[in-house]
């Protein structure tokens, strides 16, 4: 469905008002998702409708099977690493697998992040205990750090002092941010767009040191003792048989190989989701529905895309629904889109390449207000900041 310019063209957005949708003539369809029938507008029922649909499609329903067999693969394919990791021993033929195993690990954090959501299993118990195996075992991050950062995420998308993602960090995402930047640090900034996917190639260090930061940090950590062991055991064994088994530079390629890929990997799926979407200003209110729906962008595609990024492509489904099982963000797709256009709420969908542009261009555009004041950046002005 095509989308207003300023949902799509990533230019840096201003909070919109958002104001109750008007009346509309429902199709059949919807009309049954409606609970207190077609005039009804209350935000509330709004959503209830929506979700009692998906509901009772049974796109709600776990899909064990599904996940059984893609950790099973994912399994194999690990195994298959180790095995040619052994079998080549010291040749830089070695960095090839760095790469797969930057991209299977990347698969392994999709599983994680499922778990969080509560989409594989019916107990929240079951799918705490595979989350945090996969992140901290498996993938070497901190699921308790995780599970924080992205529950505020999801609760206040994009609002300004309530999503972590848009925290500056080393990007700015608000013109305010990008203007107290000074040096050669505001003239990176300024070129943020073009340096964003480059900067990736370091997420994937990022993510492992915000992992040991939480964990032997002094906030509240759940079953910190449990993660510290686990964190520290799959970091160790990995540098350890990495090291012993390669020559010194060439071990220290193998590591920043994968954690490149890995974190190039990761950015480059969870990036399209949000960045050059509408930001919101702390005290808006907005009903959930709009919440999600206007600060989140789907990725059009086939099943490769389902896989590649994990079920992340549909992002406005994801968002609405979080505990879906990834099978079923495909046909919930179907039923959102219906719902926005007769509820008249924008959803954007982009293919990948698109969505890539989106984001170079919005970091650009934030990045002029670098090294200066937000009023006087040209971007600022342009949008009445």
């Amino acid at each position: 469905m095509s989308t207003p310019t300023a949902l799509s063209d990533g230019n840096v957005p201003t909070a919109p008002r958002v104001e109750a949708s008007p009346r509309v003539q429902a199709s059949p369809r919807v009309i049954r998702t409606r609970p207190r029938g077609e005039g009804n507008t209350n935000p509330t029922t709004e959503y209830s409708g929506l979700l009692s649909t998906v509901r009772d499609a049974g796109l709600l329903r776990r899909r064990r099977g599904f996940y059984y067999i893609l950790f099973s693969v994912l399994t194999l394919a690990l195994g298959g690493i180790v095995t040619g990791f052994v079998l080549l021993g010291d040749s830089w033929f070695q960095l090839l697998l760095a790469a797969a195993l930057g991209i299977v690990l990347t698969q392994f954090a999709f599983l994680a992040h499922e778990a969080s959501h509560r989409q594989v299993f019916e107990s929240g118990k079951a799918n705490d205990v595979a989350g945090r195996t996969l992140a901290n075992l498996v993938v070497g991050i901190s699921y308790s750090w995780w599970m924080n950062k992205h529950s505020r995420h999801h609760a206040n998308p994009n609002v300004l002092g309530k999503d972590p993602d848009i925290v500056r960090d080393v990007v700015s995402f608000t013109p305010e941010d990008a203007a107290r930047s000074r040096g050669a640090y505001a003239w990176l900034t300024r070129r943020q767009g073009y340096a964003f996917f480059p900067l990736l190639l370091l997420e994937g260090i990022n993510l492992h040191l915000h992992g040991f930061r939480t964990v032997f940090g002094k906030g509240k950590v759940d079953k910190r003792w449990v993660e510290i062991s686990m964190l520290v055991a799959r970091v160790g064994l990995y540098l350890a048989v990495v090291f012993w088994a390669l020559p010194l530079g060439m071990a220290f390629a193998f590591v920043g190989v994968q954690m490149a890929v890995f974190g190039l990997y990761m950015g480059a799926s969870f990036a399209p989701n949000h960045k050059g979407m509408p930001i919101l200003p702390k005290e808006a209110r907005v009903d959930f529905l709009r919440r999600q729906v206007l600060t989140s962008r789907s990725i059009r595609g086939n099943w490769f895309n389902d896989y590649f990024m994990g079920g992340l492509n549909y992002q406005v489904e994801h968002h609405l629904f979080p505990n879906m099982p990834r099978p079923a963000l495909r046909e919930a797709q179907v039923i959102a889109k219906e719902y926005c256009a007769t509820h008249q709420i924008p959803y954007t969908e982009t293919s990948l390449l698109e969505s890539y542009g989106i984001v170079v261009r919005y970091l650009n555009r934030v990045g002029l207000s670098a090294g200066g004041d937000p009023f006087d950046c040209p971007a600022a002005g342009a949008y009445g900041r």
